[in-house]
């Protein structure tokens, strides 16, 4: 832990170990955030939280399995504990392995719904009574442009559309607490996810780049920090207006 909240807004970014959610929590402990960034293992966080000491900022890891009920309970009351009761939730871990669907397992479909759509679930359930006491709140669901269809992963883009529906249902029925939902859909950005499916396709990582490159309009490759400055802008105050939608961070229109 590197300091306690002093009366700082408090958020839970899950999968922030790395990528897109470690982006994420450093934005946001630098928007003045005391941030519990959770992953599978507190000690994977470590370069998370170095990151967002050296800048001075509030956080904190938390080990847990967002498929796991009772691990959820458990990390959600130990933020709750050490740095206060969250009022901002950030749904980003997930997995997204690449098999054929006459291949793929029955525990496979399992895990990647389990962690991608169950996971937002119960952690979204466990941090809700927190909002609403506060009657102010921003949750914001990392889905992906796969959620129009993923050919290479039927598992990962059917939890991803699935967390659209989730979100846009939250942003109905939370709405009259004060709380928004939105979700976050990135295109190709540079990550482990992305690295995973160069080395599928037996491709040299800057030339995978290069190939995507041709597809987005705005002629370069997604970076974490698109994807965090865009969390940081649902999470404020000035985004209260803005709930139930989709943001496409994919460097042109989603078909």
């Amino acid at each position: 832990m590197t300091g306690r909240t002093d009366g700082r807004r408090t958020a839970i970014v899950t999968g922030g170990a790395g990528g897109i959610g470690a982006a994420v929590a450093r934005r946001l402990a630098r928007d003045g955030l005391a941030v519990a960034v959770l992953d599978l293992s507190e000690e994977d966080c470590a370069g998370t939280l170095d990151s967002i000491a050296a800048d001075g900022g509030s956080a904190m890891a938390v080990g847990a399995d967002v498929a796991d009920e009772a691990a959820v309970t458990a990390a959600v009351a130990r933020v709750v504990a050490e740095l206060g009761p969250p009022t901002v939730l950030v749904n980003n871990a997930g997995i997204g392995p690449s098999t054929p669907l006459v291949e793929m397992s029955t525990a496979q479909w399992d895990r990647v719904i389990g962690v991608d759509l169950r996971g937002p679930f119960l952690v979204t359930r466990a941090v809700c009574p927190y909002l609403i006491d506060a009657g102010w709140g921003r949750v914001v669901n990392m889905s992906s442009i796969s959620a129009v269809g993923d050919a290479d992963r039927v598992d990962y883009g059917s939890a991803k559309a699935g967390l659209i529906g989730f979100t846009k249902s939250l942003a109905r029925q939370l709405g009259p607490h004060g709380v928004t939902a939105n979700a976050i859909a990135p295109g190709f950005v540079v990550s482990d996810m992305t690295r995973a499916s160069a080395r599928r396709l037996g491709l040299d990582f800057a030339e995978f780049q290069r190939r995507a490159v041709r597809s987005i309009p705005v002629g370069r490759v997604g970076r974490p920090e698109d994807v965090a400055h865009t969390a940081s802008y649902l999470v404020s105050p000035e985004a209260g207006f803005v709930s139930g939608q989709v943001v496409y961070v994919a460097g042109g229109p989603v078909d």
